[in-house]
C-alpha cells in the first residue's frame, strides 16, 4: 500500500491508512510470499489508482480470479488473474454489476471429509469439483471414493476397505490447501498407519493438534510437522476451537466421538461456514449450538459452543 502511495501507521493501537494525495498511483510490486488476501487488497486497490499497477508472485487461487471477473463487470481493468503477474490499468472510478460468487471449495473438501470419517454417504450439490481438484485426488488417495455426478454435484461414500494413511504438505493453489489441513488431520485419525501431514504456508497452525490429543488422537509436532498414528478409537471431550479451520476439525471429530463432544469458541466457524450444524443435522448428525449464559472473552452470545 505505501509504493501505491498511501500513508500506514500505528495511532493509539490502531492501523490507520490515508491517501494523501487524490488517489494511489500504480506501482510495481513484488509479493516475498504467495498470498491470496494480499493479492486480493492490492487488486482493489490499483483499480483506482492511477496508471498502471503490476503484481508479481500473485496468489492463483479460484477466488482471485473470481474477484478480478467482478471488479472488471464493475469497470475495473485487470489481466491476468489467476496467474502469478497481475496487471491493473486504474480508472476514474467503479459502477454496479451483478456477480454470483463461486462455491465455497474449502466447504466443499470439510463435507467429503464428513461424508467420509463417518462412512456416510453424501451428495454435494452446487460445488465446482474443478476447484477441488488437488483435495479430491488426496481423499481418493486415502481411500474415499468421490463419483463426479456433474459439474456442480458429487458422491461421497467411504471405501469398504477403509482409510489408509498418507502424507501430505501444503502447497499454495494449485496445491493442497492449508484451509484443509486441519480437515484432513482429523481424518488421518481414522486411517491405518502413519501420516506425516507438513504446513508450508501459516505458522502455529496445529493448534487443533493438542484438542484431538484431549480426545485420544495419538499426534506428535514437531516445528512444521505434525505425525498421525491410526487409527484411533475418540472419546468426546470440552474442547476449545483455536481459529475457524480448528473448529471445523473439532466438529468432525465430535462427530465419531464416543460420547459428547462440547466444542467452545466455536463462533470462529461462522466466519467460513453458513448453518455448518444445521446442514450435518439435516443428513443424520447429532450435533446442536448451545447457549451457555457465561461465554467466553469476546465471544458474541449464543455463539460459542457446539455439542455434538
Amino acid at each position: 500500500m505505501t509504493k501505491l502511495g498511501a500513508e500506514v501507521f500505528l495511532e493509539a493501537g490502531d492501523v490507520v491508512a490515508r491517501v494523501p494525495r487524490d488517489r494511489l498511483i500504480g506501482a510495481e510490486i513484488l509479493f516475498d510470499k504467495v498470498s491470496v488476501t494480499g493479492t486480493e487488497n492490492l487488486m482493489m486497490a490499483a483499480t483506482l489508482a492511477r496508471g498502471t499497477t503490476t503484481l508479481h508472485n500473485c496468489a492463483r487461487e479460484p477466488e482471485v480470479r473470481d474477484l478480478a471477473e467482478l471488479l472488471n463487470k464493475m469497470g475495473a481493468r485487470v489481466r491476468g488473474a489467476g496467474t502469478p503477474t497481475i496487471q491493473i490499468e486504474g480508472v476514474e472510478g467503479l459502477g454496479g454489476a451483478q456477480h454470483t460468487i463461486i462455491p465455497d471449495r474449502i466447504e466443499t473438501g470439510t463435507f467429503l471429509v464428513a461424508a467420509a470419517i463417518t462412512n456416510g454417504d453424501l451428495e454435494i450439490k452446487n460445488c465446482n469439483p474443478e476447484h477441488c481438484n488437488r483435495i479430491i485426488a488426496k481423499l481418493r488417495e486415502v481411500g474415499v471414493e468421490i463419483e463426479e455426478v456433474n459439474q456442480s454435484t458429487l458422491q461421497v461414500r467411504c471405501s469398504p476397505r477403509g482409510l489408509k494413511a498418507s502424507d501430505l504438505s501444503t502447497e499454495p493453489y494449485p496445491g493442497f490447501p492449508t484451509d484443509m489441513q486441519a480437515q484432513f488431520m482429523t481424518l488421518m485419525t481414522q486411517a491405518q498407519g502413519r501420516s506425516a501431514i507438513t504446513e508450508t504456508i501459516f505458522e502455529n497452525r496445529f493448534m487443533h493438534a493438542s484438542e484431538l490429543q484431549r480426545m485420544g488422537a495419538r499426534i506428535q509436532i514437531s516445528r512444521d510437522q505434525a505425525i498421525v498414528d491410526g487409527p484411533d478409537k475418540l472419546i468426546g471431550a470440552r474442547v476449545q476451537a483455536s481459529d475457524l479451520r480448528a473448529s471445523a476439525s473439532l466438529v468432525l471429530a465430535g462427530l465419531i466421538a464416543e460420547g459428547e463432544t462440547l466444542i467452545d469458541r466455536v463462533y470462529h466457524i461462522d466466519r467460513g461456514y453458513e448453518r455448518i450444524e444445521a446442514k450435518l443435522k439435516e443428513v443424520g448428525a447429532d450435533i446442536e449450538r448451545v447457549r451457555e449464559s457465561v461465554t467466553a472473552p469476546l465471544a458474541p452470545v449464543g455463539q460459542d459452543s457446539v455439542v455434538a
